[in-house]
């Protein structure tokens, strides 16, 4: 049983790298059929597939977390084995989404064949920043119990894990947003500011369940559920800034010593 957590955390980086087999299969591409014609076939089930792939990477992020706290096996190997998992789930995954999104719309202007690959290679700053927002976790974790003090980078993962869903469905208008290019340099952008910055983020498992404790995290979750019906796809990221709003007004309360 002690070796659990990291089992679970293998489990994390194989869905990563499985998410990232479907990412980079999710263009459009001829294929020759035996009777001897050509089809176009289009990628879009893999970009989901590997969406899905990279929540069930969270799923088992946190499940190895909780493992750990009650086996009450913790060890060196098993911290940077975590990091190296989120690193890649979290970081070179939805860095390839963000990839083939920018792909794609550079390859919808007149001039595509004349676009650089530069172009493209700002993605994977998401992985960058969120390498250095896991390394001076590991140097500070112990400031870092209550809250995180920048934006989690699963949390980062997962929202442009949506992203796909939100192109797709295009929900309010926000798939269309999301085909202009400037628009995908500014979420690059926000998100490797908020994974660095000192923006104390709270932990989606309160301290305590005492409301003065877990209001937020409640509140979040209350918030998410109604929007679902009403905005199906759109919720996730409306979620995402609620999470944003309130860590910027959520203070913790300081434990009595009494």
């Amino acid at each position: 049983m002690k070796h659990l957590p990291n089992l679970l955390t293998l489990a994390n980086l194989f869905c990563g790298c499985i998410a990232i087999a479907f990412i980079l299969n999710a263009q459009p591409f001829l294929a020759n059929f035996s009777n001897g014609e050509q089809y176009w076939v289009y990628g879009t089930q893999q970009a989901y597939l590997g969406s899905l792939f990279i929540v069930a990477a969270a799923i088992f992020d946190m499940l190895d977390g909780l493992a750990a706290r009650a086996l009450k096996v913790y060890s060196p190997i098993g911290k940077d084995l975590d990091s190296l998992a989120d690193v890649v789930s979290f970081g070179v995954a939805p860095s390839m989404i963000l990839f083939k999104m920018l792909w794609g719309t550079y390859m919808s202007q007149p001039n595509a064949m004349d676009v650089p690959m530069l172009a493209m290679t700002p993605a994977f700053l998401i992985a960058c920043f969120g390498a250095l927002r896991l390394a001076r976790f590991n140097t500070t974790a112990t400031q870092q119990k209550s809250s995180f003090i920048g934006m989690p980078i699963p949390a980062v993962g997962l929202f442009i894990a949506t992203l796909p869903l939100l192109n797709w469905y295009n929900p309010l208008g926000l798939g269309t947003m999301l085909q202009g290019k400037w628009t995908l340099y500014a979420i690059i952008g926000i998100l490797c500011w908020l994974m660095v910055s000192g923006i104390r983020f709270f932990k989606i498992i309160p301290a305590s369940f005492k409301p003065a404790y877990a209001w937020p995290q409640l509140l979040l979750i209350v918030i998410t559920a109604v929007a679902i019906p009403l905005l199906h796809v759109a919720a996730i990221p409306l979620a995402f800034i609620i999470y944003i709003l309130l860590s910027l007004v959520y203070k913790q309360p300081q434990p009595s010593n009494a």
